[in-house]
Order: structure tokens, then C-alpha cells, then sequence
């Protein structure tokens, strides 16, 4: 039996009509992230570029830009300029690390130290990088920091959109922190916060921080959906740590909330073929709009029962002992994303 979660929810938030539109509609976006294609490739930027290159849906993102309140866009705009400090000089002097998983755990310690919720250390693998970019670095470390809930159960609106950017801020300054320290170690490392020149979910999946929910972002067990991602590039040696299974799939075919709760209709409930992988995705031509209208929306993550603060440890050990009782091809019914 899959565990259920939720029954039907009345929807409660701004409908999906828009005062804005193209003259000429762009490529939809969800053929550019490769919607039904069988073979692994790369990603293609298509959203939310860091300005290096012209991007198909960009006229929709300074539309976003332009629009978006005066406080939020000014406290983006800061955040964009501290990442001017993402790289610098390497000290002349390497530090030799002869202990992998100590030099990990003294990081992870300074990252939490600064304030992160959790940090994982993964290697940095072709689907965090977009076509064109260069793999300069081995590793990754990625590091989520949560949101304010009860702030964010204001999703839509100016305050949630405050916090949302506010936390960005606060994890692009923990690995800006971190990566400076690396470099003074004698080792290369630049951090990567809220930008779009670094694809932070397959990394944090890959790092051990939770894995992909049916709303298209990562679920973990502490904070849910209600956090942001952020990473330093390096080639310091670490000790990596792997991939988790929380059981994130059986929750999200037996739970409709994100699904009935997106005013555009953009989640579905069956995994699809993307890049040559099965696996949730979300309708890009559908989201992105009310993306923009709504400050930022984020709906989906917020109403996610996994965000709720206690809450998710308490799901993983229902689904698991769930998931004891069932055959093996029920097991793997869920695996490959069917609703038995």
C-alpha cells in the first residue's frame, strides 16, 4: 500500500492569468531541457542566466527584473555583487592533506559553523554543468541552509520573496567563506550561490542532502523542500559522500498536495523522460510565468508536507516500515516511478 498523505486541497493562491505576454512566443523551455529525449546530454541554460549569454526565455527574466518590488530587486542586486568575491588568489604555499575524510569534516564543521544547516561533498559530474562549460574542478561541496517556515507560508507574496532572497544572501556568504578559506589552504576553490551558472540539485542529490521530489526540487529529511542551495568548486581532496534514499518516491506518488496546490497545473504526477532520464520534472512553460508573477511563487516547496518543521523524520520512518511490508515488484513499481 503507498502511503498517502493529503486528500484534495482547495487551492488558495493568485490564479494563473497574466497582464504580460511574448510578441513572439521563444522555444518552449521544455523542449530546451529536453523533455522526451532518450539520450543524456548536457543541460542548456534557458532562465535566470548570470548575464555571460544571451538565454531564450531572458526577455521574461528582465521583464522579472523590472517588476519584481524595489526591495526585493535591490537585495538581489547586492547579492549578485557580493559573489564578485566567488574567486580570488590562491596562497603561494599548498597545504598537504594526507587525511581526505578529516580535511571533509574540518570543512564541513567551518561551513556549519557559519551557519549552514547541512553540507554534503560530492564529485562534480556532467549534469551540474551546462553545455559549453569546462569541468575545472574535481569536487563540490554543497552546503542548504533553511528558510524562515512560518515566513515562507506567505508564499506569493512580498514577504515571503524577502526571505527567500535573504537566505540566498546568507548561503552565498557561507561559501564565499568557505572557498576563501580553501584558497588560503593553497588549494583552488570558487563558490557558487544564487546564479544559474551552476546546477546545485543533481549535486545536492548526489551529496547525500535528500533527493528529487515530484515538485522538482530536493527533498531532505530535516528541512524538507524550505532551504536554499549553494556550492564551492575545488580540488582540495575530500572524502565524498554518496547518494540517500529517504524514500522520497513513495511519498510523492501517494501524495497530491504540490500537484492540486500549483495554480498553473505544471506538476504531474508520473515521472518522465529527461535527457535520456526518468525522473520528475516540471512544466517549465507553465511555472516560469507564474514564476514571475508571484515574486518568486515557491508553492510547491512550502506546502510539501516534508517542510514542516519535525516532520520529516517522522515520514521517512513511516515509508520506510511501509515499504518492509511490500513485494519486490512494488518496490520496484515505485523505483521507476509508477503508482502501483
Amino acid at each position: 500500500m503507498t502511503v498517502r498523505i493529503t486528500a484534495k486541497v482547495a487551492k488558495r493562491f493568485p490564479a494563473a492569468l497574466y497582464h504580460f505576454g511574448y510578441r513572439k512566443a521563444p522555444l518552449s523551455g521544455n523542449v530546451i531541457n529536453g523533455l522526451g529525449e532518450q539520450h543524456e546530454r548536457r543541460a542548456r541554460q534557458v532562465f535566470h542566466g548570470s548575464g555571460a549569454r544571451e538565454l531564450e526565455w531572458s526577455a521574461l527574466e528582465t521583464f522579472f527584473g523590472l517588476t519584481m518590488p524595489f526591495a526585493i530587486y535591490l537585495r538581489n542586486a547586492l547579492n549578485r555583487w557580493e559573489l564578485r568575491k566567488s574567486d580570488g588568489p590562491v596562497a603561494r604555499t599548498r597545504l598537504n592533506v594526507t587525511d581526505p575524510a578529516k580535511m571533509a569534516a574540518d570543512l564541513k564543521s567551518l561551513a556549519h559553523h557559519a551557519g549552514a544547516g547541512a553540507v554534503g561533498i560530492t564529485a562534480l559530474t556532467d549534469n551540474a554543468l551546462f553545455q559549453g562549460q569546462q569541468r575545472d574542478y574535481p569536487t563540490a561541496i554543497v552546503v542548504a541552509l533553511a528558510q524562515d517556515y512560518e515566513t515562507m507560508q506567505a508564499v506569493t507574496t512580498r514577504k515571503a520573496a524577502m526571505e527567500t532572497v535573504t537566505t540566498y544572501r546568507d548561503v552565498s556568504r557561507i561559501v564565499i567563506r568557505l572557498a576563501a578559506h580553501i584558497r588560503s589552504l593553497g588549494w583552488r576553490a570558487r563558490a557558487y550561490g544564487e546564479s544559474a551558472d551552476l546546477l546545485h540539485i543533481p549535486l545536492a542529490i548526489n551529496a547525500g542532502l535528500g533527493q528529487l521530489g515530484k515538485h522538482g526540487s530536493v527533498i531532505g529529511t530535516e528541512f524538507g523542500s524550505n532551504f536554499r542551495l549553494a556550492s564551492v568548486l575545488t580540488d582540495i581532496p575530500l572524502a565524498l559522500d554518496g547518494p540517500v534514499d529517504i524514500g522520497v518516491d513513495d511519498l510523492c506518488l501517494g501524495c497530491r498536495r504540490c500537484t492540486l496546490d500549483c495554480p498553473a497545473d505544471a506538476i504531474g504526477d508520473s515521472k518522465l523522460m529527461v535527457r535520456g532520464e526518468k525522473k520528475w520534472y516540471v512544466d517549465f512553460d507553465k511555472c516560469i510565468p507564474y514564476f514571475v508573477k508571484t515574486n518568486g511563487c515557491a508553492i510547491c516547496i512550502e506546502v510539501c508536507p516534508f517542510s514542516e518543521p519535525g516532520r520529516g523524520p517522522w515520514l521517512v520512518e513511516r515509508v520506510m516500515a511501509t515499504r518492509k511490508k511490500r513485494s519486490p515488484i512494488h518496490n520496484n513499481n515505485l523505483a521507476q516511478g509508477k503508482n502501483p
